[in-house]
């Protein structure tokens, strides 16, 4: 996760308060967003409001993104999606540079967790490997896979394509131990790692390419589908043939 340090704010400064929202803006039309849906709406602040609103800030700009494109779209959209002045949207980034890498960042932890979580899954290499294609097809299908898949990582500058590009390198090989893994107890036939994780994920990531929200298959039905596509492509052939013949 990116440090607040690296919003290029000295350590030592105190962050202003958050700006408040204009009189003209209190009372515009209501924003796009769906009533209720803004965080700013609430006029009580509550604990955790401000990561509550920075991650409201962070969706926002990947709904823009998916929506317009990433060089399409400028932090007044954002602002405007939200209800909020653009100001307000400072306060929680630094720029639009940043709200990219922080998209890369939402989608990618899924995926993380679902590997750390399948180290200490019970069952095959293929069971647990199972487990995190499901996450990462609902990672993929959701609103910031647009912007891990289809955004280009060259937009963001050389420390942050860094850490976005090490930790799809982690991604890489942890798929890929799963897949030695179920190679070594049987449960997938034997298969080049490198390149069966190429496929695999190579497959998941085309989801952003043409999955949208109002289709009829939801994200976690479209994880299900690809999980059952691929546990029948690793599975040891003698297994499928017993299969077919059962």
């Amino acid at each position: 996760m990116i440090r607040r340090e690296a919003v290029n704010r000295p350590a030592d400064v105190l962050p202003a308060p958050e700006p408040e929202m204009t009189d003209k803006r209190r009372n515009a039309k209501p924003a796009p967003m769906p009533e209720g849906a803004s965080p700013w709406s609430a006029r009580r602040r509550r604990p955790r409001d401000h990561e509550v609103k920075r991650e409201a800030v962070i969706r926002a700009a990947a709904r823009a993104f998916n929506e317009h494109g990433y060089h399409h779209t400028s932090l007044d959209d954002i602002a405007a999606d939200l209800g909020v002045t653009k100001p307000t949207v400072y306060y929680y980034v630094a720029n639009k540079e940043q709200l990219l890498f922080e998209c890369f960042l939402a989608g990618l932890r899924p995926i993380r967790e679902a590997l750390r979580d399948a180290e200490h899954l019970p069952g095959s290499g293929r069971d647990r490997l199972d487990a995190v294609i499901r996450g990462y097809a609902a990672a993929i299908a959701s609103e910031y896979g647009w912007c891990m898949v289809r955004a280009h990582d060259q937009d963001l500058g050389p420390e942050m394509r860094r850490q976005i590009n090490a930790l799809k390198s982690e991604i890489d090989q942890g798929i890929r131990r799963l897949l030695r893994a179920g190679m070594d107890d049987g449960s997938i036939e034997p298969c080049d790692p490198k390149i069966a994780a190429f496929a695999l994920a190579g497959a998941l990531n085309w989801i952003a390419h043409w999955y949208r929200a109002d289709q009829p298959l939801s994200a976690s039905e479209i994880a299900d589908a690809f999980a059952l596509f691929f546990a029948h492509g690793l599975r040891p052939r003698r297994d499928a043939t017993a299969s077919r013949r059962g």
